[in-house]
């Protein structure tokens, strides 16, 4: 794909996922002219990709429009691939499956070049099963972040001492080698992190919780950047 319809491609994407956006955003995200911008945007609306808006008020992409099958470059595909094999490799059986059932949608699309280049994938992610419970650990937060469910978990610190929490689950981090929970915990009244590999039981209380701005998985990323800057 050539770089000015690679452009045109992208111009039409970031219009799907938002309601207005400005020739100078698009030029930033791009990085060209807001000049250019405005050509591609006429070139569009010529082509019949249903744009409305103009230069200073922002374009929109009218409802009902849809791209043709997505096109993906080779360093794409072999990105996806990756990260799906560490998917199945690191997290919970249930978003295991799912990334597998992901991979054959992709693959079964894919021209057979970008096929070729997925099924010679070296970036692997080789499942030693060091941390079996932890796959069940992962699904079970992982459901409870979902459904904003109240857990009960028996942990064991670095040292081996031994704790109990009732925890608000917000996120999960994969750190390299490990899984870690952040978590608001109703004990400490604060945010805590927990490593899946370290727990020794979780458990659904049966109680749910709401998330609140200045309890949640961007509150504390938000939190972590400030301390370190």
């Amino acid at each position: 794909m050539s770089r000015r319809a690679d452009r045109l491609f992208q111009i039409v994407q970031v219009l799907r996922t938002r309601r207005r956006v400005t020739a100078a955003l698009l030029a930033e995200r791009l990085e060209v002219s807001e000049r250019t911008i405005y050509r591609d945007i006429r070139d569009l609306s010529l082509s019949g990709v249903p744009i409305q808006g103009e230069a200073g008020s922002g374009y929109r992409l009218l409802p009902g429009f849809d791209l043709p099958p997505l096109m993906f470059t080779g360093l794409e595909v072999e990105a996806l691939i990756a990260a799906i094999g560490m998917l199945q490799t690191w997290s919970g059986d249930t978003l295991a499956q799912a990334a597998g059932s992901a991979q054959e949608k992709l693959l079964a699309v894919l021209p057979y070049d970008k096929r070729i280049t997925a099924e010679r994938n070296r970036i692997v992610s080789p499942n030693f099963d060091k941390y079996p419970q932890v796959r069940v650990w992962f699904d079970v937060m992982h459901q409870a972040m979902r459904l904003h469910q109240e857990l009960h978990l028996h942990y064991k610190d670095d040292k081996g001492k031994a704790s109990e929490r009732v925890i608000h689950p917000l996120g999960l981090s994969f750190m390299g080698s490990v899984w870690v929970l952040v978590s608001w915990c109703t004990l400490r009244d604060d945010y805590r992190c927990f490593r899946l590999d370290r727990c020794t039981s979780v458990a659904f209380t049966g109680k749910t919780f709401t998330e609140r701005a200045d309890r949640s998985m961007q509150d504390f990323v938000n939190l972590q950047k400030a301390r370190w800057q």
